[in-house]
């Protein structure tokens, strides 16, 4: 065991002695620069269907592209000849080749309709080339259809349909050919990029790693990347930054956001949310309009008819209006015990915060959504 071995194995030892109740592992805050997923795309045919696929009078491009797959098998059909095929579908399908991801391995693919077919279920994807940004080929696609959507209509209109039966997995479906390329071991030292931006995030992780490694191994480029020493040995490199991505760290605390679903009327709030001395009043006016309607009858043999005579009945009722003071610094439970005591509701709760906000009382993001 050389020397550079027996410190990962001391370092890997006093890791899981070492931790904090509330800390986090570096490899759930941050990724290593250039390992990273790589998206890949292709368009192909979906064949087999129960007479649910494209019109073709509506996607011509369905027909050419199956006139084109027969030409590849040497069957040619004159060009006045337009088949009318139901049980095909023209799909996209796309893909994430994950990092370091080896020829003859396997990934997950997702099939969409790009014309109008109705569902996808029971087809079966033709073998389809999926192309990086690049434009190099990078997998092989090809196998049945998992539709979990439901579609039934019936002879006079009528439908339903259950989630949506124009998209499928095929689950292991694409075969990679070639790995995506990376660079991953060739710079003079690791790049770890921070999930989410946050200068003091990025200072504790270079002390974190500092501490264990050795002073200056690490330094903070920015509010969202640390430079790492590493060494140019591949193997030694993975080892080591297996050891890097296991040191735990207490990330900073986020900044004061208040964010707020106006459709839903969800309200999140920050545990650094203040507010500045304010006083909010609150309170309903309920107007309630309800229609009685009177029958009016005619006396006896008068010869007029029986009629129903509308009759509107308004009550206007004003809720006793209750005003409460914000304190200078008040934290979250104030806000909430104090919005709880007055009976507003969620809605009311949007309502007061965005004027606490228009007020510059509010010292917090607001974020609506």
């Amino acid at each position: 065991m050389n020397r550079f071995a027996l410190k990962l194995l001391l370092l890997s030892w006093l890791v899981s002695l070492t931790g904090f109740a509330h800390a986090e592992r570096i490899k759930d805050v941050a990724a290593v620069d250039g390992v990273r997923v790589n998206q890949l795309v292709g368009y192909g045919l979906v064949v087999g269907l129960d007479g649910s696929g494209d019109q073709t009078t509506q996607a011509p491009f369905t027909v050419q592209s199956m006139k084109s797959m027969l030409s590849q098998f040497g069957i040619v059909l004159p060009p006045t000849v337009n088949p009318q095929l139901k049980n095909v579908a023209a799909v996209s399908i796309h893909a994430d080749l994950p990092p370091f991801a080896k020829p003859g391995q396997t990934v997950d693919i997702t099939v969409s309709s790009l014309g109008n077919a109705k569902s996808l279920r029971g087809g079966s994807l033709l073998m389809t080339p999926l192309k990086g940004a690049d434009g190099q080929v990078y997998a092989i696609a090809q196998g049945n259809l998992a539709v979990g959507g439901l579609g039934v209509s019936g002879s006079d209109g009528s439908k339903i349909t259950v989630n949506v039966p124009s998209v499928g997995r095929i689950p292991n479906g694409a075969t990679v050919e070639r790995p995506a390329p990376t660079s991953f071991g060739e710079a003079d030292a690791l790049i770890f990029n921070l999930h989410t931006p946050d200068f003091t995030t990025a200072k504790r992780l270079a002390e974190s790693i500092n501490t264990a490694i050795g002073a200056g191994t690490a330094q903070p480029l920015d509010g969202s990347s640390i430079k790492v020493a590493a060494p140019q040995d591949q193997a030694q490199r993975v080892a080591f930054i297996s050891v890097l991505e296991n040191l735990t760290l207490e990330p900073g605390e986020g900044a004061a956001k208040v964010i707020i679903n106006s459709r839903t009327g969800t309200v999140v709030i920050g545990s650094h949310v203040r507010v500045t001395p304010a006083a909010v009043s609150h309170g309903n006016l309920v107007v309630t309009i309800s229609e009685k309607p009177r029958i009016s009858q005619p006396g006896a043999f008068s010869g007029g008819s029986t009629v129903v005579v509308p009759t509107s009945e308004i009550q206007v009722k004003e809720e006793s209006r209750r005003m409460f003071l914000f304190d200078p610094g008040v934290s979250l439970g104030d806000i909430v015990r104090a919005v709880n005591q007055v009976g507003a509701a969620p809605g009311d709760l949007v309502a007061i915060l965005q004027a606490l906000k228009e007020a510059g009382a509010l010292r917090a993001e607001l974020i609506v959504i």
